[in-house]
């Protein structure tokens, strides 16, 4: 097979509301969610199911319940058979990497109009028992219930969150977290640059809640002809941290309270903190739950086809996808990887990033951010910090004040980009990147039709 020359673009995008986690979404499985935004996807362009080839859905909680999600998905959003689907799992760019393989199949030849996204419950991650079902507490379902009660002290048996597990790294052995922290140590990153930062996304997100700037592509959560949810929920959960910005500063700190100090936190990790050390009386904590993204439910998709095809179907092009890039860096320091894969976009579409009209940059941590800024400005070339300044940097708030549903972020970035460039009528190139657990990076960069 032979790539074809032509040029991919995206149409009718969707996204959930966000939902907080143990709240408003929290009785929906995420099939449930990503059959929603499918649906919804097909409806608002009155797009005919059986002219769709294949259906990519990232999902990173996964779980026995739904085996291939998005064979699952498709077929509950009344998708014919026929059509192809498989689930991805690259963390937080898994729906970044649906889009570049939906792009992927499009240009072998394979099919021409993919549906691509991501879907998370993450009210939903179960608790997990870990171990052989040689074990004779764990031969069957009624051995494991006769013997609960012993479980916990069994030595071969472990009960674990699923939710912790997945969110600390296997390599490294350190979560998401300490990993933000470790940046924030490394680069000088200071708990009050951290604060600043996130109140400044927080009064950004609920600005363009308020404005009604993701009302046009977010699908209203309704169960029984009764309203569950038709707005991002988090925005207003924090909305007087917006109004009294000093509740941030008293947060506690997560890696230097009387429990675990910043000393233990040198002691743990201070071989991925390069060129520091600890200082008795002078070295503190930065991380707070506040300046620290939230743990979110819900789904996002798009429609990606060929330039030709979407004129055919009457489908309204929303963007042209320009290029891309994903790389690796140590797990340690997955919060700096968008520095690295923005690189490889940037180099691969041609263009250098003084040219990016407006940019979306998934905050996982304030100190992630913050640390992209300096390294991308001091080893990259990339005015990270000048970008944002100008206000065309994750204009309408972003993962700390929006929410995270893990696999979904990437198309809600892509989304928030698509919709700036609709509000900036000079943008030309948009930027989607963000960083994923185990040290990945993804970057998109976007062309506005006709520019």
């Amino acid at each position: 097979m032979k790539p074809i020359q032509k040029k991919i673009v995206i149409c009718g995008g969707v996204r959930t509301p966000i939902g907080h986690v143990g709240k408003s979404l929290a009785g929906y499985l995420p099939e449930q969610l990503m059959e929603i935004v499918l649906r919804a996807a097909l409806q608002r362009t009155s797009l005919y199911p059986h002219a769709v080839d294949g259906v990519l859905v990232g999902w990173v909680g996964q779980g026995s319940h739904a085996p291939n999600i998005a064979r699952v998905s498709a077929l509950k959003a009344g998708l014919p058979e026929k059509v192809q689907a498989y689930t991805i799992q690259t963390n937080c760019i898994s729906s970044l990497e649906t889009v570049a393989s939906a792009y992927r199949h499009i240009i072998m030849g394979e099919g021409e109009v993919y549906l691509a996204g991501g879907t998370e419950s993450m009210s939903t991650f179960p608790y997990v028992i870990r171990g052989s079902r040689d074990t004779k507490a764990l031969r069957s379902l009624e051995a494991l219930k006769t013997n609960w009660g012993a479980l916990w002290d069994t030595p071969d048996i472990a009960i674990n969150d699923t939710t912790e597990e997945g969110l600390t790294d296997p390599i490294c052995k350190i979560n998401m977290a300490a990993t933000a922290e470790v940046c924030a140590q490394m680069y000088s990153i200071s708990r009050e640059a951290q604060d600043k930062y996130a109140h400044q996304s927080y009064a950004r997100g609920l600005a363009a809640e308020k404005r009604g700037f993701y009302d046009s592509h977010i699908v209203p959560i309704v169960r029984d002809g009764v309203k569950v949810l038709d707005k991002d929920e988090y925005p207003f959960l924090r909305e007087s941290l917006v109004e009294k910005p000093r509740m941030l500063e008293k947060a506690p700190t997560i890696f230097d309270g009387p429990s675990y100090s910043i000393k233990d936190f040198y002691r743990d990790n201070g071989q991925f903190i390069l060129g520091k050390t600890y200082e008795e009386g002078k070295t503190r904590g930065t991380l707070s739950l506040f300046n620290a993204c939230a743990r979110s439910d819900g789904a996002a998709a798009v429609i990606v086809t060929t330039e030709e095809r979407a004129k055919d179907l009457g489908l309204e092009i929303m963007a042209e996808i320009h290029s891309w890039g994903f790389w690796g860096t140590s797990p340690a320091y997955m919060g700096v990887a968008p520095v690295f894969a923005t690189g490889v976009a940037l180099e691969r579409g041609g263009i250098p990033f003084h040219e990016l009209d407006q940019i979306e940059l998934h905050e996982a941590f304030a100190a992630t951010c913050l640390s992209i800024f300096r390294v991308g400005k001091e080893k990259y070339r990339q005015n990270w910090d000048a970008a944002y300044e100008k206000g065309i940097l994750n204009p309408n708030g972003g993962t700390l004040s929006l929410g995270h549903p893990l696999a979904a972020t990437g198309v809600r970035l892509l989304l928030n980009v698509i919709h700036a460039m609709k509000e900036n009528s000079n943008a030309r190139y948009g930027l989607a990147t963000a960083c994923a657990s185990g040290g990945l990076g993804g970057a998109m960069i976007l062309k506005r039709p006709g520019a």
